[in-house]
């Protein structure tokens, strides 16, 4: 890949011009569907989230004063910059949020907890109501803007060790934050150039609870940056890109990024819209999907018992080895991480669902006693063709010789090309809230969600989120 002759205005500014610019009646009816998929996703993940101890500690880190912003799952209000913090580590808690293929991580949990904490803000200070269509429009931006940043980085950037949702999603949360305060275009330019010092993340926690908190800071940072500048803060707008000592540069290297890539292919399509949002079936990494559905094909078809199996091989991509090739995980976090751990607990149970990640399940003697059978590796070009990161292949051997083997190109819902069906998001989003909401507020989030750009406020979507369980 060649380095980009930057653009005469700066890549920050470019992004900013059309960030600002792009209005609802440029959105495609594709556009709002999956922005609505994403936020009913988002919210039940974030929801059930809200019980896991990461956004919990993380909160006993603050300072923490009354504000106007939800904390989701509680009937607490906080400081908006607080509940971005707290809300984007509950969104990522599960691992089973979203995820696209352009950015190489998960879209949507870095940029919703900071526009909700931004609409609260708004509602509070008695300034115009952020409308659905407000909220929406604002969103897809975001969305754009990570996204496109990560056509023009990646694979490199991902391959280097950084955490994409984390160091890209700071731009789509700053620049959808940009659009919901309506910034002009130099500002919003100027809340990048910020978002460029505030990018971090690196793949060295994964498989820890800071790996959730990259989200839910680079939430509250792309936020922090959309606020200074609202308030006049000045940063390089020009060339913080592009300086030899700028994003580029430093976090991916000179000859590993193309900019012009990323502008030429701006909404055309919208890549909330094609490649689309992932949506995840199972709460663990999504490079262990492929795998994973491959198997359970297997399993469905021949319903194994444990004792039968001598040995199980599984391929997927060799990029998505590096984070997920973990013969013993030593924690149920570390477990949505292991190939091992998911193929063997698929092959036990016939699933991998929420429980398999509570507590002490990784420990469960059935799985740990399937796990050194289980076998991991990259695939080469004569399996998938060289452009297919997304494929996976499982292969059980059975202690009489038999042989099973089954392939996904994709995993289900990997692309909006091959979307979960909507009775499986339904079900995934009811099993999510029914852990923090009441049956009326469950159905009264859906309900609000799949009208959201009919609505003149977010008031009532905030009154059902409200609607707790007692404890």
């Amino acid at each position: 890949m060649q380095h980009d002759t930057p653009t005469e205005t700066g890549f920050a500014r470019a992004l900013a011009e059309r960030s600002a610019h792009l209005q609802w009646d440029d959105l495609p009816p594709e556009a709002v569907h999956w922005a609505k998929v994403g936020l009913i996703d988002t919210l039940g993940v974030t929801l059930a989230g809200s019980r896991e101890d990461a956004p919990r500690l993380a909160a006993r880190g603050l300072d923490l004063v009354g504000g106007p912003a939800l904390v989701l799952g509680s009937a607490q209000r906080v400081g908006p910059l607080d509940a971005a913090l707290i809300n984007g580590t509950a969104a990522h808690a599960l691992d089973f949020d979203d995820c696209n293929n352009t950015l190489g991580g998960h879209p949507s949990v870095p940029v919703l907890p900071a526009l909700m904490a931004l609409a609260d803000e708004r509602d509070a200070q008695g300034k115009a109501p952020t409308s659905g269509r407000d909220f929406l429009l604002a969103y897809i931006v975001g969305f754009e803007v990570e996204t496109k940043i990560g056509l023009a980085v990646n694979f490199h950037h991902y391959q280097k060790g950084w955490h994409p949702t984390s160091t890209l999603g700071t731009f789509g949360a700053a620049a959808a934050c940009a659009r919901l305060m309506g910034l002009d275009s130099e500002r919003t330019a100027v809340a990048l150039a910020l978002a460029a010092s505030f990018a971090s993340g690196i793949k060295a926690n994964f498989g820890t609870m800071t790996k959730p908190l990259h989200v839910g800071h680079c939430a509250r940072n792309g936020l922090f940056a959309a606020r200074l500048a609202q308030q006049g803060f000045t940063a390089n707008a020009a060339s913080v890109f592009e300086h030899e000592q700028g994003f580029l540069d430093v976090f991916n290297g000179p000859g590993t990024y193309d900019t012009a890539r990323a502008l030429d292919a701006w909404a055309a399509p919208l890549d909330i819209v094609r490649p689309g949002i992932a949506i995840k079936q199972y709460p663990c990494c999504g490079s262990t999907h492929p795998a994973i559905d491959s198997l359970l094909a297997l399993v469905r078809e021949h319903h194994y018992e444990p004792g039968q199996v001598a040995r199980v091989q599984a391929w997927v991509h060799p990029r998505r080895l590096k984070h997920t090739n973990r013969p013993q995980p030593k924690s149920a976090l570390d477990a949505k991480f292991s190939l091992q751990y998911v193929l063997a607990r698929g092959l036990v149970d016939g699933c991998v669902s929420l429980e398999h990640f509570e507590g002490q399940a990784y420990e469960d003697p059935r799985v740990q006693a399937l796990m050194p059978r289980v076998e991991v590796a990259g695939y080469g070009e004569d399996q998938f063709p060289a452009d297919n990161h997304f494929g996976g292949i499982a292969r059980v051997t059975l202690a009489d010789g038999t042989v099973h083997e089954a392939r996904v190109h994709q995993p289900l819902g990997r692309t909006s090309d091959h979307p979960l069906p909507q009775d499986l998001l339904e079900k995934k989003f009811a099993l999510c809230a029914a852990s923090v909401l009441t049956d009326a507020g469950v159905k009264g989030v859906a309900a609000e969600v799949a009208h959201l750009e009919q609505a003149a406020n977010l008031s009532a979507l905030g009154q059902h989120l409200a609607q707790l369980r007692q404890p």
